[in-house]
């Protein structure tokens, strides 16, 4: 009996670890980062908790630059410049969202913004990106 206590109470504290390194918990502080790469026109590479982390980009959904089944699409490399004029204009920070913060693909989902401005907000204006609920967002998406 002792045993399954013990077994039980290790399982939910274990489990109460991973809760807190996925999900943001209603947290909606703006991080500060740095940023190692830029993928295309939605994803970085950051350095966050002392490891690289590649970056889906919350909200937003730009032309694709290397896409396994769908190649490179049109706009794809100014959307990727777009997005590296941007990043490397100023301090870059994060903010999550409610909910999980890692998709399928292993990527961490954020808003972006330098010098706290959005870039989200400043792809759609180029004309760049278009609004896309890929994941599920809440506080943001008003603005959009």
């Amino acid at each position: 009996m002792k045993l399954k206590l013990m077994l039980v109470a290790v399982l939910f504290l274990s489990g109460c670890g991973m809760l807190e390194s996925t999900d943001t918990s209603g947290t909606t502080d703006q991080i500060d980062v740095k940023v190692t790469q830029v993928i295309d026109g939605d994803t970085i590479k950051i350095i966050y908790e002392g490891e690289e982390v590649t970056v889906r980009y919350l909200l937003i959904d730009t032309p694709e630059t290397n896409h396994p089944r769908l190649g490179k699409q049109p706009l794809g490399s100014e959307a990727t410049e777009e997005n590296r004029r941007l990043i490397e204009s100023g301090d870059v920070s994060i903010e999550f969202d409610v909910g999980d913060r890692f998709d399928d693909y292993d990527r961490l989902l954020a808003y972006i913004y330098v010098d706290g401005e959005s870039v989200q907000e400043q792809m759609l204006a180029s004309g760049l990106a278009r609004v896309a609920y890929v994941f599920p967002q809440t506080h943001v998406t008003r603005r959009f």
